[in-house]
């Protein structure tokens, strides 16, 4: 009976892990989950609401009954927030607070909780534009806080920062990127200190890391910018393999079936190839161009979504474009920033005027089959754990869809 019994604690295990969302578009950094989600979007589909704050683009994380949020506030934004809150109800179990030691200055719509954090076991590591790192246990607990502005002054844009954080091979990837003092650091997750530091180019970027396994089974950290993608090893910092076509500096490469899905020339296809060989170009697409979210990969469709509201699907096999769909709004209201998120064959969708659409997706097109008018603006990326879809405004947050605890 021991081998049923385990089997059975094992399954339940992944199923744990699988309900998850530990970092920035998911376990994978897809944006996709591996569990269905409502479809048909109401009032009565909205679980609760909570306010927040401060301010934030930030997705939440969540890891069992445990949801993590930043914001900002203040006149200058200098005030940064970790929440911890009670996915069942909402209700806040932790706030810590801290004041930034970097640049606040942003773009008037965005602000100083732009990067998602990223969770490694019992502890949530979070980033925020004026460059602030700060490492918190699941309890609130303060691990270090360090803040790479003073660190580095020069490393700052009128603008904002707004790259997630990724952990890789036990090394906590940070990507600070600008016009002046651009790096990627690999920190050490117990203390924060650098194990590495390599220059980056030398322009504003808002881009995201990712990950991808590597043909000896190892993890890179993909790192984008103006001059196209490297593959770093994360331990070391040392270039595996480089991209240097180019690449757009705000929607993200997105990985999928161990291929690369960058925004270069409108979208290109990569195949990494051995350790220090350039990766293998599998085609490339004008007609299949992001605006500011990045690409998102569902089964046999790659889907890019324009800043104005047009969501394009095409094949994952040579890029040819199959259909097109204008999601609803009207002139400004229709703009997306947000990357949308996948369950189930259904793609969410959620444009800068709060409206949420689920768009259900098929080989020859692509229909809306409901939507959800939240009331508030929304630039961040939604996030999907326990059977429930998690949408953040300046505001507040909300879970939709679910069980009722």
């Amino acid at each position: 009976m021991r081998i049923p019994l385990l089997s059975l604690s094992l399954a339940a295990a992944l199923s744990l892990v699988a309900e998850d969302w530990p970092r920035f578009r998911g376990p994978n950094g897809d944006g996709v989950s591996p569990n269905p989600i409502a479809t048909k979007l109401d009032a009565a589909s909205v679980r609760w609401a909570v306010d927040l704050p401060g301010r934030g683009l930030s997705s939440p994380v969540i890891s069992g009954d445990r949801l993590f949020v930043t914001c900002s506030s203040g006149p200058r934004q200098d005030r940064l927030h970790v929440r911890c809150l009670r996915v069942a109800d909402g209700s806040l179990l932790w706030e810590r607070q801290f004041w930034a030691t970097g640049r606040t200055m942003t773009h008037e719509k965005i602000c100083g909780a732009v990067p998602t954090p990223v969770l490694d076991g019992n502890r949530v590591f979070a980033l925020f534009s004026s460059n602030d790192c700060v490492a918190l246990d699941f309890d609130g607990n303060l691990l270090w806080y360090r803040g790479l502005g003073r660190d580095y002054p020069n490393a700052s844009n009128s603008l904002g920062m707004s790259s997630s954080l990724v952990v890789a091979e036990g090394t906590l990837v940070v990507q600070i990127e600008n016009d002046s003092e651009s790096f990627a650091a690999g920190l050490d997750p117990a203390d924060g200190t650098n194990r590495w530091k390599v220059e980056r180019p030398r322009r504003s970027n808002w881009t995201s890391p990712t990950l991808i396994r590597g043909k000896d089974g190892k993890t890179l950290a993909v790192i984008q910018s103006s001059k196209g993608v490297v593959a770093i090893d994360p331990k070391t910092g040392a270039t595996v393999w480089n991209y240097d076509q180019g690449a757009s500096t705000a929607p993200s490469t997105t990985v999928s079936g161990g291929r690369l899905y960058v925004p270069s020339n409108g979208l290109t296809v990569l195949e990494p190839a051995g350790a220090g060989e350039p990766p293998r170009q599998a085609w490339r697409s004008a007609q299949l161009r992001p605006g500011t979210a990045s690409p998102v990969v569902v089964g046999d469709l790659v889907l890019v979504v324009s800043d104005s509201g047009i969501l394009t699907a095409g094949s994952v096999l040579d890029g040819k474009r199959l259909w097109q769909l204008r999601l609803k709004g009207e002139s400004s209201s229709s703009t997306v920033t947000a990357t949308p998120v996948a369950a189930g064959g259904h793609l969410y969708c959620v444009n800068e005027a709060g409206v949420v659409q689920v768009v259900k997706l098929g080989a020859t097109e692509g229909t809306v089959v409901s939507s959800l008018e939240l009331g508030q603006p929304v630039l961040g990326t939604p996030s999907i754990a326990q059977g429930s879809l998690f949408v953040r405004s300046d505001g507040k947050l909300w879970r939709i869809g679910g069980a009722l605890n």
